[in-house]
Protein backbone atom coordinates (compact mmCIF):
# COMPACT_ATOMS: atom_id res chain seq x y z
CA UNK A 1 0.00 0.00 0.00
CA UNK A 2 3.02 2.30 -0.16
CA UNK A 3 1.95 3.45 -3.63
CA UNK A 4 -1.52 4.24 -2.27
CA UNK A 5 -0.12 6.35 0.56
CA UNK A 6 2.16 8.26 -1.82
CA UNK A 7 -0.56 8.82 -4.44
CA UNK A 8 -3.12 9.88 -1.84
CA UNK A 9 -0.83 12.47 -0.27
CA UNK A 10 0.34 13.76 -3.65
CA UNK A 11 -3.22 14.15 -4.96
CA UNK A 12 -4.36 15.87 -1.77
CA UNK A 13 -1.56 18.40 -2.00
CA UNK A 14 -2.05 18.90 -5.76
CA UNK A 15 -5.72 19.72 -5.18
CA UNK A 16 -4.88 21.97 -2.25
CA UNK A 17 -6.86 20.08 0.39
CA UNK A 18 -5.87 19.89 4.00
CA UNK A 19 -6.21 16.51 5.67
CA UNK A 20 -9.22 17.84 7.54
CA UNK A 21 -10.92 19.11 4.38
CA UNK A 22 -10.46 15.83 2.56
CA UNK A 23 -11.67 13.83 5.55
CA UNK A 24 -14.82 15.95 5.61
CA UNK A 25 -15.38 15.39 1.87
CA UNK A 26 -15.06 11.66 2.45
CA UNK A 27 -17.32 11.64 5.50
CA UNK A 28 -14.64 10.25 7.80
CA UNK A 29 -12.74 11.58 10.80
CA UNK A 30 -9.45 13.39 10.33
CA UNK A 31 -7.56 10.79 12.42
CA UNK A 32 -8.94 8.03 10.15
CA UNK A 33 -7.74 9.90 7.09
CA UNK A 34 -4.30 10.50 8.60
CA UNK A 35 -3.94 6.75 9.21
CA UNK A 36 -4.47 6.17 5.46
CA UNK A 37 -1.67 8.59 4.57
CA UNK A 38 0.81 7.12 7.05
CA UNK A 39 -0.15 3.54 6.24
CA UNK A 40 -1.40 2.31 9.59
CA UNK A 41 -4.91 1.72 8.23
CA UNK A 42 -6.50 0.96 4.88
CA UNK A 43 -9.75 2.46 3.62
CA UNK A 44 -12.83 0.38 3.01
CA UNK A 45 -13.79 -0.27 -0.61
CA UNK A 46 -16.52 2.35 -0.27
CA UNK A 47 -14.07 4.98 0.98
CA UNK A 48 -11.52 4.03 -1.66
CA UNK A 49 -14.16 4.63 -4.34
CA UNK A 50 -15.04 8.00 -2.77
CA UNK A 51 -11.37 9.02 -2.85
CA UNK A 52 -11.15 8.06 -6.53
CA UNK A 53 -14.29 10.10 -7.25
CA UNK A 54 -13.01 13.20 -5.43
CA UNK A 55 -9.83 13.21 -7.50
CA UNK A 56 -11.42 11.85 -10.70
CA UNK A 57 -8.93 8.99 -10.93
CA UNK A 58 -9.33 5.22 -11.02
CA UNK A 59 -8.99 2.99 -8.00
CA UNK A 60 -6.22 1.24 -9.95
CA UNK A 61 -4.32 4.53 -10.14
CA UNK A 62 -4.71 5.10 -6.40
CA UNK A 63 -3.32 1.63 -5.72
CA UNK A 64 -0.39 2.16 -8.08
CA UNK A 65 -1.64 -0.36 -10.63
CA UNK A 66 -2.17 2.10 -13.51
CA UNK A 67 -1.15 5.51 -14.78
CA UNK A 68 -3.64 8.35 -14.95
Amino acid sequence: MIEFQKNLKELRKTYGFTQRQLAQKLGISQPSYIRYEIGTSEPSLETLCKIADVFDVSVDFLLGRADI
